[in-house]
């Protein structure tokens, strides 16, 4: 969606790049409250985005309520898609968020076709739904209950704490259609967490989440990735984070290694630099030229270590690709929950 096409004709000469004209766009706002960031928001004319066929995804559906992300992970795959907007993928990326304000009325009008098959839908797949913007514009209730209310499977793969928020409201859904709810937890090293990933809420946060959703009845997955390679793939560092992640009830865990597509490698690089920069040689070994992926041969030294520490923590395990492969056909991700287990309690979101 570019910023073309919608409700508003009009052009600010001294707009950002790439938003000149304004026509799609109903506002841009900024408020004490986020500091440093811009909301755009914007009527979108869609809300289910089809999933590319040569895509390895193991969905045909996403919906993206936000482009950008205040998460501001150096390593985001997603960064690179600001620059369709003509926005840069990286303080840009961080501090311009838009927001498709309709996209629940959307969403509602397109899950009401006689075409749609109730397929699964993903959310998190591109950025964060719940990042700190969900927190001001409350569109994900109204997107589960859309979901919910259509009969269509949902997953939803989040950083964000917030998503305690709507608990409750993801138990009822559950007992409609399957819900799956995977947590991306990467770092357990506050300092590099801190560091690398300056926007999120705290690794520990993240597990107790974790713990909140098992609690309440859901199989949550938690994503180990990125494994940075020199900095969390030691056999301490790794059983360190699945110690933790079976500890906070995790059903599963999913490993990968760092990717860096073209629109993050370089404010990748950037942050390597300045923060490792002994490192930086031995990236730039392992990422040569256009390459996204590690070598095959990092990847196979990866999985002979990781998959026997995640098997003796008691988790199921899965590498990227193979959750890729078996996602496809959503199951019902719901065990009951213990007749003896307290109402969800409000939480400390950030």
């Amino acid at each position: 969606m570019r910023w073309q096409g919608q409700t508003i004709e009009d052009a600010d000469a001294d707009a950002l790049p790439g938003l000149e004209n304004r026509s799609g766009i109903v506002q841009s706002v900024t408020t004490p409250e986020f500091a440093g960031m811009t909301f755009h928001e914007v009527l979108s004319k869609s809300a289910l985005n089809p999933v590319p066929g040569a895509s390895r995804m193991p969905f045909n559906w996403t919906i993206n309520p936000y482009r950008g992300c205040s998460h501001a992970c150096f390593y985001c795959f997603a960064r690179g898609t600001h620059e369709y907007l003509d926005l840069d993928a990286g303080e840009d990326f961080n501090s311009q968020i838009v927001v498709k304000t309709n996209v629940v009325d959307v969403l509602q009008r397109e899950l009401r076709r006689g075409s749609w098959k109730h397929e699964t839908v993903a959310l998190g797949t591109n950025t964060d739904p719940y990042q700190r913007a969900e927190g001001r514009y409350r569109l994900m209730p109204g997107i589960i209950r859309a979901l919910a209310d259509s009969g269509t499977p949902m997953s939803i793969l989040t950083k964000g704490t917030l998503i305690r928020r709507d608990l409750p409201l993801l138990v009822e859904a559950a007992k409609r259609v399957p819900v799956d709810i995977q947590l991306s937890i990467a770092m357990y090293d506050d300092a590099l967490q801190r560091s690398i990933e300056p926007g999120t809420p705290t690794t520990q946060a993240r597990l107790d989440t974790v713990q909140a959703l098992s609690d309440a009845g859901f199989r949550v997955g938690v994503f180990l990735m990125p494994v940075l390679p020199h900095l969390t793939d030691s056999v301490g560092a790794i059983d360190e984070a699945l110690r933790r992640i079976a500890e906070a009830g995790a059903d599963h865990a999913v490993y990968g290694a760092l990717h860096l597509r073209p629109g993050v490698k370089p404010w990748f690089f950037r942050w390597l630099q300045q923060e490792h920069p002994d490192l930086v040689a031995s990236y730039r070994h392992l990422y040569p030229g256009a390459a996204a992926e590690t070598p095959k041969d990092y990847r196979r030294w990866l999985a002979a270590r990781v998959r026997p520490l995640i098997r003796a923590h008691g988790l199921q395990v899965q590498s990227e690709e193979e959750h890729d492969r078996t996602r496809g056909i959503m199951r019902a991700r719901m065990r009951p929950a213990p007749a003896s287990a307290p109402p969800p309690q409000p939480q400390t979101l950030f």
